[in-house]
């Protein structure tokens, strides 16, 4: 037999607050019960156990010799559940756990993360980076940095930025070929990912929409800042998006020989469970992004 019903919890917390309170009127009001639901709840605990916990008298109660016993046993196990629970509580809110494309995450948290904790020292921050698109069912976290279109059921999305892409090299690569000119001097040198579906979309948008990529030797690697760093190695060009790279412009270890910006319609979004919106942690984050980037949305 399950302990739920052997011991009905809702009958023993009615009947924690009627032995603390000597009365079953305002324990009623304690637990926003009418006098005849706590009287209902106790005659069912006391049926459970077989003896009586208290003695009815007009306008008055009282402990039975068993409910004296009872009642500091079942106090002491309320409590105990009551600390555990803060315990969890405390612990769920002292970490904010976000999942990340591993670009985003390079690129823009690494840079700003810090300031979050410094203005929220009672929080720690667990990145998770991943290009899946997680469950919060099944997967544990609070928030997520998600690329799409913003619509997901049931998760309350906020928009961040645009993502926008253009291809981007590194400039002793672009002075092997004398430099790139125009779009199609791209063509004459190695393509990081030929098989990105963004490279057809940029070269469409270029006026190249015959721009032929199939045959080239395949180099998927998974995640964008890989690509970013073969090309700052020199190894082709890599399609990017360069708000994520003007420090390495700035260094001059890659340039956009382009401003031709195109985007496939997947953006950059702040997600979490529509449930938790009011969470702590997650309103703490959530301001913070809306602070930290301009172009955030509600």
């Amino acid at each position: 037999m399950k302990l739920s019903r052997q011991f009905p919890l809702n009958a023993l917390r009615v009947f924690e607050v009627a032995a603390r309170l000597k009365s079953f009127t305002k324990a009623g009001d304690e637990l926003g019960m009418t006098q005849t639901a706590v009287s209902y709840q106790i005659k069912l605990l006391e049926d459970t156990i077989g003896e009586p916990l208290f003695l009815r008298r007009p306008r008055q109660v009282s402990l039975t010799e068993i409910g004296e016993r009872l009642a500091p046993k079942v106090s002491d196990a309320f409590d105990t559940l009551s600390e555990a629970m803060a315990s969890v509580r405390d612990q769920s809110e002292g970490t904010l756990t976000i999942h990340t494309t591993a670009t985003f995450g390079s690129h823009w948290l690494a840079h700003h993360i810090g300031t979050f904790q410094l203005e929220n020292p009672g929080i720690a921050v667990r990145l998770e980076t991943s290009q899946e698109v997680i469950d919060f069912s099944r997967t544990e976290g609070d928030v997520a940095i998600r690329s799409g279109k913003g619509t997901w059921p049931g998760l309350k999305s906020h928009f961040l930025m645009k993502s926008h892409f253009s291809p981007m090299l590194s400039p002793a690569l672009a002075a092997t070929i004398g430099g790139v000119k125009e779009p199609a001097d791209l063509l004459k040198l190695r393509i990081i990912d030929p098989e990105d579906m963004w490279w057809p979309i940029w070269f469409h948008a270029a006026g190249l929409p015959e721009a032929d990529l199939a045959g080239r030797p395949s180099s998927q690697f998974g995640a964008q800042y890989f690509h970013a760093a073969a090309a700052i190695a020199g190894q082709g060009v890599a399609i990017l998006r360069p708000e994520f790279y003007a420090d390495d412009v700035a260094l001059g270890r890659l340039y956009q020989p382009f401003e031709l910006l195109a985007s496939d319609g997947s953006d950059y979004w702040l997600v979490y469970p529509e449930s938790r919106r009011n969470t702590h942690k997650i309103r703490a984050f959530r301001d913070f992004m809306r602070k930290m980037m301009p172009s955030f949305q509600d």
